[in-house]
């Protein structure tokens, strides 16, 4: 698996098979599921919990994968844990702690709807190749100019990432120890080096490309011609159910 692969999992399971403009198209339905919910609602989150799981199930993705992934949202939990110390209003004693009741909302809020946007994004990654998920926006007409500024990105990203790993090797041989706070100043002006040479590669690559004649449009593969009936009502069946879950919890809030 390469570098700019770093999240799919390579499957044979019914998600892997949609058209990514579906699976595009149903991660945005989910996610203004997930967000429309009240956060009073706590039920509801659990059955978004349970259907993203199913999903993750179907699609034979691990759940120790799905934990280490997750742990992108730790700032957001760490704010979430902050909420019920920094909110005002109404409050209630946990032991010698008093603690915010809106804080304590606010707090669930924030961590469950991140989580679950999280794993629904991380469902996405898992079972769509990179290339996929931009032919399926090209499907989705999403602009050209960031189209191909997301392409390069992906594309450098591991090799930027790469000659990090090998300059801090570099350092290590030189008897640096990244660990003392005096070494700062050799990490910023490694990164600014990479800095350096990223600008550099971008100037010579558009170079290049001028050179054969690019016209301000990556030839993008955007694969068949496009989703039938049955893979978006399969692509949409759980975010219509999480539409429902989510309508029937505002109505019940």
């Amino acid at each position: 698996m390469n570098g700019a692969e770093g999240l799919y999992r390579p499957g044979a399971s019914p998600l892997h098979r949609l058209a990514p403009q579906a699976k595009l198209t149903a991660l945005v339905a989910l996610t203004f599921a997930v967000v429309a919910t009240p956060r009073e609602a706590v039920w509801a989150f659990g059955v978004y919990a349970a259907l993203l799981a199913g999903l993750f199930a179907l699609a034979r993705v691990p759940a120790g994968w799905i934990a280490s992934r997750s742990l992108v949202e730790a700032p957001f939990a760490l704010l979430a844990l902050a909420f019920p110390f920094l909110g005002g209003g109404e409050t209630v004693h946990w032991g010698p702690v008093e603690l915010s009741v809106e804080g304590l909302w606010a707090g669930w809020n924030l961590i469950a709807k991140a989580t679950l946007g999280v794993w629904a994004a991380l469902l996405l990654a898992a079972t769509t190749p990179v290339a996929s998920l931009l032919a399926g926006l090209t499907r989705l007409r999403c602009p050209q100019i960031l189209l191909q500024i997301t392409a390069f990105a992906i594309r450098y990203a591991h090799v930027s990432a790469a000659e990090v790993a090998q300059m801090r090797r570099a350092r290590l041989a030189r008897c640096d120890d990244p660990r003392f706070l005096w070494q700062a100043g050799a990490l910023a002006r490694s990164l600014g080096v990479v800095f350096i040479r990223s600008y550099e590669r971008g100037e010579r690559v558009w170079q290049a490309m001028a050179a054969r004649g690019y016209t301000g449009r990556l030839p993008l593969d955007v694969g068949p011609a496009g989703a039938g009936i049955g893979q978006w009502s399969a692509a949409m069946a759980v975010p219509a159910v999480a539409a429902g879950v989510a309508l029937w919890a505002a109505v019940g809030a």
